[in-house]
């Protein structure tokens, strides 16, 4: 079955990722491109800016100019115009691949809200590799948290907006799950001065912004005597695109229902 693809941000460096990997995979074709409307590639063709040769596809700035072009959307770009996106796609009944990080909490909200109209595969990591790491790290917490002092270290580019990271607050997420925290009461976030002795029960969190790093996760279980490292390192963007193509062709045929990459792997 052909899958036509809406790129949200195809002038970005993801958008340009995504854009190549969905022309590098069978009966996946990239049918509409998007861009914010003070763009200066607004008119050009979205292959060309992937560096694929012409595709024939104008970047736009408003979706509702190619509505009836494509069946999924991919969005890597920033709250605001995801949760545009989202109201829009809602309107006329596309599927959603949301990998934008950063949003708060009524946002959030109204992607729940979507999916009880639309399919919606909403993940902070769209890697298969990192999804993986999810599921060792929910069994290392189950098997050792109790007794470990847990960290949580990532790392990007120092062009990332938020921190930390959409991933590393998951896989808080997922840790403070186990083991029955909340971690709006468990995380630190970062250390400085006289803190005093550690509290096992929290989950720390370091962040590193540097250079090009596409983006590393390290989740440390440090007991007396011994430590378990879990890490992931992705060494270029196609770990996540390959991921939120795959994505987009499974949530085609969902009518309705908010999903993650779990799902998609059949991980759950």
């Amino acid at each position: 079955m052909t899958t036509r693809i809406a790129v949200c941000g195809a002038a970005g460096r993801m958008g340009r990722t995504i854009v190549e990997t969905c022309s590098e995979t069978e009966n996946v074709y990239v049918t509409a491109a998007i861009e914010h409307p003070g763009s200066s590639q607004l008119g050009e063709d979205c292959g060309l800016l992937a560096g694929i040769g012409a595709n024939n596809v104008k970047v736009v700035a408003d979706i509702s100019e190619i509505l009836d072009d494509f069946d999924v959307i991919i969005d890597f770009t920033l709250p605001d115009a995801t949760i545009n996106n989202v109201q829009q796609c809602v309107s006329a009944g596309k599927s959603m691949v949301i990998g934008t990080t950063g949003l708060n909490h009524e946002q959030k909200q109204t992607i729940h809200d979507a999916s009880k109209s639309i399919g919606i595969v909403f993940a902070p990591n769209m890697s298969i590799g990192v999804n993986l790491c999810f599921k060792l790290v929910e069994l290392a917490a189950r098997i050792i948290g109790e007794q470990a002092d847990i960290e949580i270290i990532e790392a990007h580019h120092r062009m990332k907006k938020d921190a930390p990271s959409g991933t590393a607050v998951r896989l808080g997420e997922i840790i403070a799950d186990r083991l029955g925290r909340n971690l709006k009461e468990c995380a630190v976030y970062g250390r400085e001065g006289i803190t005093g002795e550690r509290d096992r029960k929290t989950i720390g969190f370091e962040t590193i912004r540097a250079g090009d790093i596409v983006g590393d996760h390290t989740v440390l279980f440090a007991s007396s005597g011994e430590r378990v490292e879990i890490t992931h390192k992705a060494s270029n963007r196609k770990t996540f695109s390959s991921g939120a193509v795959l994505a987009a062709e499974w949530v085609r045929s969902k009518k309705s229902g908010l999903f993650d990459m779990q799902d998609v792997l059949g991980l759950r």
